[in-house]
């Protein structure tokens, strides 16, 4: 299938662009033009764009290698994990359209849905022990491969080569498999390591993608680049933030299932706060990250004690870990109030945190009462409302330090890597990702454990 290049002609429209002020709008008692600046290098309209394709592309490779999990494991909740899978695939042609037009957004829709329904087909086959349906599905996620990259080639008038999308896509579809393989092999380690990395692949599609339309476009984004260091910052938040979200809801119904790949989904999710920890320990020092540390996994244990409690029926044990979130929430709000200087106000931080932690109780319980669809649902929601903390905190952190994140020029060049590679980080002030990751840890995290069933 060709694009049609006269979809190059048509007018670029901004409805991809949803703003993620929430936490951003407000900053204490800083004047309006500090609140100009702040907003400004984080939150251009190029930024828009590539956070939103962040939050899409990576929520499509988490959602798809979860509802392969469910459909070999012959789980209730399949159809409403391959239905959140498709919402997400209408999500992101809905961005295509905004950009390339409804004829570009239909031909998009046909091509990107066909690669989920061969990885279905996979499943399927993985399920009835078929080799030749597996050997047919990979044939024709091949063939999926050619026709993706054909499309962004002539989408993107070739600032997306053919050839570096389909090496960026080999490695998509690898990934998947990879992950799902090692799933039913009950190698769960593998599976839950291929996940993130599948994630963080999208991550960096995205920054291309991006980098692709804003050149191509460049009047209808004011000239502005979504690859500068304050940029990278927020975009590291949103990845992190997002993934938490999932990783932790996926985490809960693995514990109130006595799945036994818990431990590993637990793992996964432990290793983003381990990796955390060792970031606080790098810029604050080991007494630092101690502390840290310890009143992380005080937090977690809050969660934990949720879902033991919803194992056992237990309602007043239920009630006692809301009150310690309840109090989790107020005290974690006024610590990143004072370490920003009030520029992530304490009120709208409880406001926020608030909203995460109802998000993804509510999915674990309608999961439990077998309410799939808002379960689904609520998952999305939370993974969406991540994209918030990760505007206001990257905001924050460039106000406070901007000596460090000085580049806003356009690119001269795209970067070579198509749909994710190994991106040149030499300019990026790395020391300040980590405070900034740190700044972020604390507002969003949930982990459990519980007993096997």
């Amino acid at each position: 299938m060709k694009l049609n290049k006269c979809l190059l002609a048509l007018p670029l429209s901004l409805s991809l662009l949803v703003p993620t002020a929430a936490l951003a709008d407000s900053h204490g008692g800083h004047s309006a033009s500090s609140e100009s600046a702040m907003e400004s290098s984080t939150a251009t309209p190029a930024a828009e764009l590539r956070i939103a394709l962040d939050t899409t592309l990576t929520e499509h490779a988490f959602l798809a290698v979860e509802a392969m999990r469910k459909g070999v494991d012959g789980a209730e909740d399949f159809d409403q994990a391959s239905g959140a899978l498709l919402a997400n695939a209408d999500d992101l042609s809905a961005a295509v359209g905004s950009v390339y037009g409804e004829e570009g957004a239909a031909q998009f829709d046909e091509i990107w849905k066909s690669h989920i329904g061969y990885f279905v087909d996979y499943v399927t086959a993985t399920a009835e022990d078929n080799q030749e349906g597996k050997d047919q599905a990979l044939a024709a996620l091949e063939e999926y491969k050619v026709e993706q990259s054909e499309f962004f080639d002539t989408a993107t008038g070739g600032l997306l080569p053919a050839a570096a999308v389909q090496e960026g896509l080999d490695m998509h579809v690898d990934q998947l498999i990879s992950a799902f393989d090692a799933y039913v092999e009950g190698d769960f380690e593998t599976a839950y390591s291929l996940e993130r990395e599948s994630i963080h692949h999208m991550s960096m599609f995205a920054e291309s993608l991006s980098i692709a339309i804003t050149t191509q476009f460049p009047e209808k984004f004011d000239n502005t680049n979504p690859d500068t260091p304050a940029i990278d910052l927020r975009a590291t938040l949103n990845a992190t933030f997002t993934e938490h979200a999932g990783l932790a809801a996926m985490a809960m119904q693995d514990g109130a299932d006595g799945a036994e790949s818990f431990d590993q989904a637990s793992a996964a999710l432990l290793a983003n706060a381990d990796d955390l920890t060792a970031a606080v320990t790098s810029v604050y020092g080991e007494e630092a990250g101690a502390q840290f540390d310890e009143t992380w996994k005080s937090h977690i244990g809050y969660f934990v004690d949720y879902v033991v409690a919803t194992g056992e029926e237990n309602a007043e044990g239920q009630e006692q870990a809301r009150a310690e979130l309840d109090q989790y929430i107020v005290d974690q709000a006024a610590l990143l109030d004072s370490a920003t200087e009030g520029r992530v106000p304490a009120d709208a931080l409880e406001e926020g945190l608030t909203a995460h932690v109802e998000q993804l109780l509510t999915a674990f319980d309608s999961y439990v009462a077998g309410d799939y669809e808002t379960a689904y649902s609520s998952i999305r929601e939370a993974y969406a409302h991540m994209t918030m903390p990760a505007a206001g905190l990257s905001a924050a952190i460039v106000d406070q330090f901007p000596e460090e994140f000085g580049a806003t020029e356009m690119p001269s060049e795209m970067p070579a890597t198509g749909m994710g590679g190994t991106a040149d980080t030499d300019s990026f002030p790395f020391m300040w990702v980590l405070a900034g990751l740190m700044l972020a840890a604390l507002t969003t995290a949930v982990a459990v454990r519980t007993r096997k069933q």
